[in-house]
């Protein structure tokens, strides 16, 4: 996990890649979720994670969620 973006920390614009390993049946479940909301698997748990932290009362005040779709092409 070497790539430029998991090593510019936090910045915004730059995301950190993890390794998630999942019981198939837990997977299934955040997939459909996903669906459902139309939404990836990654940014489904990344809402999860989000509102976890919230209701822990422990949010890093982390920046907000791009907007759905693809984001927009570089020049």
């Amino acid at each position: 996990m070497t790539t430029e973006n998991s090593e510019q920390g936090s910045s915004r614009g730059s995301r950190k890649q993890l390794l998630l390993r999942l019981d198939p049946a837990v997977h299934a479940a955040v997939a459909k979720w996903a669906a459902d909301d139309i939404r990836s698997v990654n940014a489904q748990i990344e809402v999860i994670l989000r509102k976890a932290l919230i209701d822990a009362g422990r949010d890093p005040r982390p920046a907000p969620m791009r907007g759905r779709g693809r984001p927009p092409k570089e020049s």
